[in-house]
């Protein structure tokens, strides 16, 4: 059960012991409360790239250590636009999480999608705009591949858990990632399905990209909540139909955390992306700044601890 909220403010990082699973969920609308945790805690971490969307709460199911942030904020107070992706992804990485799953409301763009089904992504478009999409380029130049842009490991994972949950889940699901926070033109989503793309949401990117360059493995288990507008000729997308599937969706998706929990095997496997930036980095470390040093000290903690002890 929820222990006695704890506020900590700090930047301090936790070690990350990548033979243990930590599992970060980064949850949308109607996945606020994270459900009942064995030593859960609430707490405020501090990041170097700003506020993040709010505290997280920390705590373990069936054995497995969990950590949550809410992406748009207490109380859904934050627009799209406005949740600050690197801020949430260096305040989990802080925390120690090994793997990020984010669970999103999305729209279809495929009949086959009904509202109600879950999807997995295994691809993105990306249409945002008005974003920070790296923590690098700021005297620290970094290119990481992202061809396949989620974990197809944690992906099954999320997928088989839904299933066991009682979800309907179709999966490698292309996503297209509008700015917002208005919905999309009929002419945008008739070009969008065109583009073979099946769902469309505003918060998937860049928080792929960002979970990347952090070294994290990030799966994305998407809640259709409507069809985007391609699917009547009269009516426009509905808030009141959206958040009316997500709230008949939220206890399915609490219901599939408990279940990836209890599946994961007991020792995490080694993941190419837990090393990604060690070919990705191009500006040599002797040329790093001290503000460089403080603000990718747990984006890139690993290659810093590496690199001080090559020189001791």
């Amino acid at each position: 059960m929820m222990g006695n909220s704890v506020h900590l403010l700090a930047c301090k990082k936790e070690e990350r012991n990548l033979a243990e699973w930590h599992i970060g969920v980064i949850g949308g609308s109607g996945l606020y409360d994270p459900g009942a945790l064995d030593d859960g805690q609430e707490i405020a971490v501090n990041s170097a790239f700003g506020e993040p969307s709010g505290p997280v709460t920390t705590g373990t199911l069936d054995g497995v250590r969990f950590t949550f942030i809410a992406r748009h904020g207490k109380g859904h107070a934050l627009g799209p636009t406005q949740v600050n992706y690197r801020a949430n992804i260096d305040v989990l990485k802080r925390c120690g999480v090994t793997d990020v799953l984010a669970i999103s409301a999305v729209g279809s763009l495929q009949e086959k999608l009904a509202p109600g089904h879950f999807v997995t992504v295994d691809q993105f478009i990306d249409r945002t705009t008005m974003r920070e999409r790296s923590f690098f380029g700021d005297g620290v130049v970094a290119h990481v591949p992202l061809a396949d842009p989620t974990c197809p490991r944690l992906t099954d994972h999320a997928a088989k858990a839904a299933r066991k949950a009682g979800a309907k889940v179709s999966g490698k699901a292309c996503y297209v990632a509008i700015e917002g926070p208005q919905f999309s033109t009929r002419a945008e989503s008739d070009l969008y399905r065109n583009w073979k793309a099946d769902v469309i949401g505003m918060t998937g990117m860049p928080e792929a990209r960002l979970a990347r360059e952090a070294e994290l493995p990030y799966a994305l288990l998407g809640m259709v909540t409507d069809y985007d507008c391609w699917h009547s000729p009269d009516a426009d997308v509905d808030v009141s139909d959206i958040i009316k599937v997500m709230r008949e969706n939220a206890e399915l998706a609490r219901t599939t955390l408990a279940h990836l929990a209890s599946s994961l095997p007991g020792q995490r496997p080694a993941s190419p992306i837990d090393t990604v930036l060690d070919n990705a980095i191009v500006t040599d470390r002797n040329a790093w700044s001290p503000s460089n040093l403080l603000r990718l000290d747990a984006i890139a903690g690993r290659l810093l601890k590496k690199s001080q002890g090559q020189r001791a």
